[in-house]
């Protein structure tokens, strides 16, 4: 397999083989004995499932089997996975290798380190963790309210059980951060390695499902694996963004669907296709309304909404519209005075607080000044 950086290993997708073997690796270094059963699923939600099955308890597995959940074929009736050994496969060679290298480093050494590796990838990667663990507990209040509430989940819901497994989950490809940290040992200045940090030290099998998987759950005799997504879309600031389809998807259609970071419903893309004003307008959610007015462009909506001008001056044009349930749209129309190389003289929409009332006040704000203080020798 390529060697990934450890910004590829968080977005990566597709298959990779080799994942069964790391997350025996990781057990060897944990000092424990390999699982008897590897179990391999397409994605984070179907390992939440199962572990819900398996470790819930009878309410959970009873909504479960109710629901048609876990499919057949996975031969889990009467399998004992045994507990959770979550915090010697993964916390413990974590809490050793930091304490290692924070001895050698001291305070200064290990924030510069953490800085350079790690704390560049957690943003990314945190998001796309929050934004799965959203998406699952999504899945489990779905089938909470298709089920009703009448079942034997009264007393424990599937939402919060798949909300709790998931942060029993070994984070697998979004561990990245972290395990980056490490890796970067050898770049601060005349260090080399440190004792208990290399591979030898507990992280090589945890190195090795990261660059291979997803998430994954250890228990005594069983872990369970999970794949990496088929498809992630992603926007300049990292986050999940797609407006003609999921913006993250897995083999088994678990997908989610995204407008810059903002949860959208499945058919929110299709929508995009085909806005209009009428549309625009209709739309009761304010926060997919806003995505709406961002795709189809605000100067096209003000240009086809019919609005009207209220205030203009030498520095360009307010104009104003009136929106259900929201905020008004306030945009002021200025002329760049600098021509284009063939002669043309572009024009610019800057959308403005809704409390402008004039021209001048609205191109003032975007400078940061009050309108009064807005005294341009020469506008560009």
């Amino acid at each position: 397999m390529a060697t990934l950086t450890w910004e590829q290993v968080t977005v990566a997708t597709g298959h990779a083989e080799g994942a069964e073997e790391a997350v025996r690796q990781a057990y060897r270094e944990a000092g424990l004995a390999e699982p008897e059963r590897v179990l391999v699923l397409p994605s984070p939600l179907a390992g939440a499932i199962v572990a819900a099955w398996l470790t819930g308890g009878q309410p959970v597995r009873a909504g479960l089997e109710r629901a048609g959940l876990p499919r057949d074929g996975l031969g889990l009736g009467s399998l004992d996975p045994g507990r959770s050994v979550r915090d010697a496969v993964r916390t413990g060679p974590w809490e050793r290798a930091r304490a290692a290298a924070y001895a050698r480093l001291g305070h200064a050494g290990w924030a510069q380190l953490w800085a350079e590796t790690g704390g560049r990838l957690w943003p990314q990667a945190e998001r796309l963790v929050s934004d799965l663990r959203r998406a699952i507990a999504d899945r489990g209040a779905a089938l909470d309210t298709a089920l009703g509430t009448d079942t034997d989940l009264a007393a424990e819901r599937f939402a919060e059980s798949l909300r709790n497994v998931t942060l029993d989950a070994v984070l697998g490809q979004h561990d990245a951060p972290w395990l980056s940290a490490f890796d970067g040992l050898d770049r601060v200045d005349g260090l080399g390695g440190v004792d208990g940090v290399d591979g030898a030290g507990g992280l090589g099998g945890l190195k090795r499902v990261a660059e291979r998987a997803g998430w994954w759950w250890p228990y005594e005799r069983l872990a369970i694996i999970t794949g990496r997504p088929i498809e992630l879309h992603l926007d300049d600031l990292g986050r999940l963004h797609r407006a003609d389809g999921p913006a993250l998807s897995y083999a088994d259609g678990f997908a989610l669907h995204a407008w810059h970071g903002m949860p959208v419903p499945p058919e929110f893309g299709a929508t995009m296709t085909a806005l209009t004003p009428e549309r625009i307008r209709s739309e009761a959610n304010t926060e997919l309304r806003r995505a709406m007015l961002e795709h189809f462009g605000l100067d096209r909506y003000l240009a086809e909404s019919g609005a009207q001008p209220v205030h203009s001056d030498e520095t360009g044009v307010l104009w104003r519209i009136e929106l259900p349930d929201d905020e008004p749209l306030a945009m002021v129309e200025v002329v760049n005075s600098t021509p284009e190389p063939d002669g043309t003289s572009r024009t610019y929409f800057l959308r403005v607080p809704p409390w402008v009332r004039r021209a001048r006040e609205g191109v003032a704000w975007t400078f940061g000044l009050a309108e009064d203080d807005y005294r341009p020798q020469r506008e560009t």
